[in-house]
């Protein structure tokens, strides 16, 4: 791990604060009652294959596309959420500028055309969501080549035309689908992860559930890799059909993980599987298979730790005893031997049935199992558009009543970032307060604490701010502001010291 940071740097950063704030000795300790915010992930999946959140439709003008992602995100802030899940490739294809793959069809409507004008939206969404103090996790699908929502011919660039030797085609419906086997495959879809990785500024990789699919994308036969399993087979490979599945699968998780890392890294690798391993894991569970029907291992990424969180799709209620929310988590707890994150995801679909209620109880359940590192995804974002059933106003009144930040990742980076230099101008009623930064480390967010008479509080803000101001009360009738504090945050999640700026 790293080193902390060296008695030397913290003196230069108290008299750098000393000349700022003009203070004739080193800051006070922080007060007692100055807490810092509370810790968990919130986010939610925005999906783009088949236009489920984003874009409404295919073909939109760019300005209405930008438009509807800025609704989104302005929605996530309302809502004190912290991440967006962003599906950046649905089948194969890209809703970015990409040389390996065509644009999507689900973004103009035709696949390889590009947006006219042009731009590019996971740039877009990059730099909107930075600027709301979000983070970005780009949500791929590795092995899927065509859903059956795509309409239209396929483009020349499309894996399915231009290496038919790596695809096969499932069942009646539309889907086409990359055997998982091949290396080609394996390198190809690695190839597109790292690309995202090295041009984008992205905090998370993220991959669904989709591995094998599911038996009824091929009208519930076996996955056609005859041809792959012959050759495997000729070549002297003795692992049985089902090991060999999976084994490619896995191969492809643990050399993406290093390969992120080795890239960028604080860029997280998440993963969210089928909510149950196997049936009777644990005894009261029933349910697909995942293991052995789309030779998934995640109990083994997420014991080898291969993954930086795993977000298993608890789609289930509390009470349903044989796929029990509480009772999977409290597996996936058990399984999580390398302390990585375990944030499960939810299905908002359940509201409409039942109420807002459900969801909100899974968020408490989650914090009371995983107090250390609390978190939850939702499927999907169209789900907190609008009234959404009351869930909305739900996480507002209740559990996202205040913003939080989301935990650390100690496995790679602790070394918290030096603090900023703060100062303090009051003017009438208002105070401006003010921050340099503490050093040429990448700063992400910035927390400003404020203590009005014996109570603080805080804003989180986004990395490029530099200033926030506030009323002291002193004009407004209530308690005046009597201290405020600033520290920064890092792409790690890591918090540095606060920095005191007294109003004078």
């Amino acid at each position: 791990m790293t080193n902390p940071i060296s008695s030397a740097r913290v003196a230069a950063g108290i008299l750098v604060l000393c000349v700022v704030t003009g203070c004739a000795r080193p800051p006070a300790p922080v007060p007692d009652g100055l807490n810092p915010p509370s810790r968990e992930f919130r986010g939610a999946w925005v999906a783009t294959v088949a236009n489920i959140d984003w874009p409404s439709v295919p073909g939109l003008p760019v300005a209405t596309q930008q438009a509807e992602a800025r609704a989104i995100l302005d929605r996530l802030v309302e809502l004190n959420m912290n991440a967006v899940v962003f599906q950046v490739r649905p089948q194969a294809d890209a809703l970015y500028r990409s040389d390996l793959e065509p644009w999507s069809y689900y973004l103009t409507g035709e696949q390889g055309k590009a947006p006219d004008p042009q731009y590019d939206p996971l740039e877009f969404w990059v730099e909107e969501a930075h600027a709301r103090g979000l983070q970005v996790h780009a949500w791929f699908n590795p092995y899927r080549a065509n859903h059956p929502a795509h309409q239209g011919a396929l483009d020349d660039a499309s894996i399915v035309v231009a290496r038919p030797e790596l695809v096969v085609k499932l069942g009646d419906q539309g889907y086409y689908w990359m055997d998982p086997t091949l290396p080609a495959v394996q390198d190809h879809s690695i190839a597109v992860v790292l690309d995202v990785v090295r041009r984008y500024d992205i905090d998370g990789v993220h991959f669904d559930d989709y591995f094998y699919p599911y038996p009824s994308y091929n009208n519930d036969e076996d996955f056609p890799d005859d041809g792959s399993w012959t050759a495997y087979r000729a070549g002297g490979g003795r692992m049985s059909r089902d090991d060999w599945r999976r084994d490619a699968v896995d191969t492809f998780i643990e050399r993406l993980y290093r390969e992120i890392k080795a890239a960028k890294p604080h860029v997280a690798f998440g993963i969210s599987p089928f909510g149950i391993w196997r049936p009777g894991s644990p005894q009261s569970i029933q349910g697909l298979d995942q293991y052995d029907v789309l030779f998934a291992d995640a109990k083994l990424w997420l014991n080898e730790g291969w993954v930086d969180y795993l977000t298993p799709q608890l789609y289930w209620p509390i009470a349903q005893i044989p796929q029990s929310f509480p009772v999977l988590l409290g597996w996936w707890k058990e399984a999580n031997k390398q302390d990585r994150h375990l944030w499960p995801g939810t299905t908002l679909a359940q509201v409409g049935r039942i109420g807002p209620t459900e969801i909100l109880n899974q968020i408490m359940i989650t914090r009371g199992m995983l107090p250390d590192s609390p978190g939850i995804c939702m499927f999907s974002m169209r789900s907190l558009q609008g009234e959404g059933g009351g869930l909305p106003a739900g996480l507002s009144r209740g559990p996202y009543a205040s913003q939080a930040l989301i935990p650390a990742s100690p496995w790679l980076d602790d070394e918290p970032p030096l603090s900023p230099t703060v100062s303090v101008e009051r003017t009438g009623g208002r105070a401006t307060v003010s921050w340099i930064p503490g050093g040429e480390g990448e700063v992400s967010l910035w927390v400003v604490y404020t203590k009005r008479g014996r109570t603080w509080s805080h804003q989180i803000l986004p990395g490029s701010e530099r200033a926030f101001v506030l009323g002291t009360g002193e004009e407004s009738g209530v308690e005046p502001v009597v201290q405020v504090a600033v520290s920064a945050v890092d792409r790690g999640g890591n918090e540095s010291e606060r920095a005191i700026g007294r109003l004078k």
